[in-house]
């Protein structure tokens, strides 16, 4: 099932696909009463998705095509938490672009927090900030979306609190990255969190889900990847940030992105103005946005 949030004659609404993906169903019409998808993920017991996904395709839903898409969670309640490093291949290019910021062993999973003033959709455009960024690149990464509030969590409990997955693009700022030593400023620039375009339940996939992802620029393959080849997986990853802190429902974690990022390459392959990045995952769909 895919969650989404739109406009549609001036009014913000979240939604349900049909199967057929020709129409948006708003969830309203389903009884559900939410003003957002961060207040729809509080309340969405199995029971009420299950009919939600029975009677979606009862109800006569708006064209797909006269919907505007937004990120499924425009506003997200706290600071996205992202990995860093995790994907061998990955941490290999980035060691070779600056072993000082990348290099090293990692005994731990590397966390950082990427700030969102707000999320991008599909299909909007990206501010590359090219008064102060240099080496602006791409990430390509599996999102999961928390689905109930998660404290304390074993690592064999972890996906009863997983609701689902989206594409998530960590645009970074290498030179402001490397020369902060922290990562928090050269990734939380307005418009640096393209995210989208829905979210797919997790009924959807195996748990960990194994999918293949993939990025492009301008339409030349960068990244080609998949997800079941992370260092640190999923479980781990929950159930370990749930150890020290509450991740509230509509908590969104980046999983980190494979090898392929524009720094990976001799010279390295930077975006610049006019360029169009598309990250796509097998089972979810495709996230497109041009850096203006």
């Amino acid at each position: 099932m895919k969650l989404l949030t739109y406009t549609h004659a001036g009014a913000e609404a979240v939604g349900v696909l049909k199967n057929d993906g020709s129409e948006v169903v708003p969830v309203n019409y389903l009884g559900w009463g939410v003003a957002d998808m961060n207040e729809f993920l509080s309340c969405a017991t199995p029971e009420k998705l299950e009919k939600l996904n029975r009677n979606k395709e009862l109800m006569e839903g708006i064209p797909l095509g006269d919907v505007k898409l937004l990120a499924p969670i425009p506003y997200p309640r706290q600071d996205v938490i992202c990995l860093g490093i995790n994907y061998y291949a990955h941490a290999e290019e980035a060691a070779r672009f600056h072993d000082e910021a990348f290099g090293g062993e990692r005994p731990v999973p590397i966390y950082f927090s990427k700030r969102v003033n707000r999320a991008v959709a599909d299909g909007e455009e990206i501010d590359g900030h090219f008064n102060i960024v240099e080496g602006l690149d791409y990430e390509a990464e599996l999102a999961v979306i928390i689905g109930k509030d998660a404290k304390n969590v074993a690592e064999s409990d972890v996906f009863e609190y997983v609701f689902g997955y989206t594409i998530f693009n960590d645009i970074s700022a290498r030179n402001l990255q490397t020369a902060h030593k922290q990562w928090y400023f050269g990734k939380g620039l307005d418009d640096f969190t393209p995210v989208g375009p829905w979210i797919v339940t997790k009924d959807e996939f195996e748990n960990p889900p194994a999918l293949a992802i993939r990025s492009y620029i301008n339409g030349e393959l960068r990244q080609d990847g998949n997800t079941g080849l992370m260092i640190n997986g999923i479980a781990k990853v929950v159930s370990e940030l749930s150890q020290g802190m509450t991740l509230q429902a509509g908590t969104i974690i980046a999983m980190g992105t494979p090898a392929g990022v524009g720094m990976g390459f001799e010279p390295p392959k930077f975006m610049k103005q006019g360029d169009v990045v598309k990250c796509e995952i097998e089972g979810i769909g495709t996230l497109t946005n041009t850096v203006r």
